[in-house]
């Protein structure tokens, strides 16, 4: 019996020490888990790309268990459309989302005011504003300059949808109204105590610090932000995403549909090439991808390739320079219309359009002139060359005779008596019978 009891007692020792070996692993183990927040930057313009890598980012964080996603913004503005894009993926979003506008000196303009109201968390570092929301600033499609009605319209539309995100995130919809209709801008300490942000913090470590143990709510429920002892992982723009990105860019865009065109006109004027056509395509398929996710004004395309319409013609058609100077204005009228928004974000920059209508332009005289050039050189081959060349009669020529030309004999003819050994020169070829005259010194011989 006490070998029994004995055996009894060291199994439930054996099973106690057990236990409180494994609730000892398991606390130094949930202490290890520290909480992990994904960083990413939305920088520039905002385009469809832009929105796209908000999603595929967000995304991400949701696989990985991330506690959040930290999105750094500066941004002057930009597409209406990828906005709301967005902004609906971030109030849609499976976790808490804190955009943070950031270094000091970055903005949060236009699109940028948006965006921030939907975040759960909305926060800026010092030397930082917001504002200027104004549906014209944010990238509405269409005319540059809308009727009165049309206007007032859009104005109302951008309002409401501004105040309806205030008001889900709890924030200042009265600030929010006057940024659309008004184009108010403020500082990051002003946004602050206006309640149209959540937080001014310098840094991102003094970010995580302030929003520790905050409650927000994320698909319907309240939740809990952990942020002690947070780990950060950055989460850059791949290449693809990257690409695209720069694509649309409208300078980029604009540069891509200038090369295209210009490598689609040197393959035409001097077929074989090869190449320059080749990058001309692909320069031109990059190009109208970008343009596609931008405000573009087809009558700039159009112009544009009609300036290249009048450099093919003046290859064509001896016009004394004329075609040419049509097609420089036309250069320059097509890319000063090429992209139709007030929004200074989304127009060319005249640093990158004022060199690239004088390159383009004095690319394409250069070529229209070396293929002018090339069509008024004197051939050094074939028929065409024997014309105006100079021979030796070995003959007589009386209707017709025999001439002596770069080493061959040749049948000619001729209206003229011309004496044998007078120096001739051809006039045409027909076959292999030349017609020769004499020249002008031998006759005055």
């Amino acid at each position: 019996m006490r070998s029994i009891t004995g055996a009894i007692m060291l199994k439930k020792i054996f099973l106690t020490t057990l236990l409180v070996f494994i609730a000892a692993v398991s606390a130094a183990y949930a202490q290890d888990q520290k909480p992990v927040f994904h960083i990413m930057n939305l920088d520039g313009v905002i385009t469809a790309p832009s929105a796209k890598y908000v999603a595929e980012r967000l995304e991400d964080a949701k696989q990985a268990g991330a506690e959040g996603l930290i999105i750094l913004m500066d941004t002057p503005g930009g597409l209406d459309t990828a906005m709301r894009d967005i902004a609906k993926s971030i109030l849609n979003a499976p976790l808490p989302v804190i955009v943070y506008v950031y270094p000091s000196g970055a903005r949060a303009a236009s699109a940028g005011v948006i965006i921030a109201q939907a975040a759960h968390i909305a926060a800026m570092a010092p030397g930082t504003n917001i504002g200027a929301a104004h549906p014209v600033a944010i990238g509405i499609g269409g005319p540059a300059e809308m009727d009165k009605n049309m206007s007032k319209k859009v104005e109302n539309d951008a309002a409401a949808y501004a105040r309806s995100i205030a008001k889900i995130r709890g924030r200042s919809e009265e600030w929010v109204e006057k940024a659309v209709r008004k184009s108010e801008s403020i500082t990051a300490d002003e946004a602050l105590k206006l309640k149209v942000i959540d937080i001014v913090a310098p840094d991102i470590e003094k970010l995580l610090a302030a929003i520790d143990q905050r409650e927000v709510t994320v698909s319907g429920k309240t939740r809990k932000i952990s942020a002690a002892n947070a780990v950060t992982q950055s989460k850059k723009m791949g290449t693809r995403q990257g690409i695209l990105s720069a694509i649309s860019n409208p300078n980029i865009a604009y540069l891509l549909l200038l090369i295209g065109l210009a490598g689609l006109y040197f393959e035409f004027s001097t077929p074989g090439a090869i190449l320059p056509g080749v990058i001309g395509g692909i320069s031109l398929l990059l190009a109208f991808f970008g343009l596609s996710t931008l405000p573009v004004n087809y009558t700039g395309i159009l112009l544009i390739v009609f300036s290249i319409i009048l450099f093919i013609a003046e290859i064509k058609i001896m016009s004394h320079g004329m075609l040419t100077v049509g097609g420089v204005i036309s250069l320059a009228l097509g890319s000063f219309l090429l992209f139709e928004t007030p929004e200074p974000a989304l127009r060319l920059s005249l640093q990158v359009l004022v060199p690239a209508v004088l390159v383009a332009s004095g690319f394409f005289i250069v070529v229209i002139w070396l293929a002018v050039k090339a069509q008024m050189r004197k051939h050094y081959s074939g028929t065409e060359s024997m014309i105006e060349a100079q021979g030796e009669a070995v003959t007589d020529i009386n209707g017709e005779g025999k001439v002596f030309f770069q080493g061959e004999y040749w049948t000619a003819q001729s209206d003229q008596f011309i004496p044998r050994g007078a120096k001739v020169k051809i006039r045409a070829v027909s076959g292999l019978k030349l017609t020769v005259e004499e020249t002008k010194k031998e006759k005055n011989n």
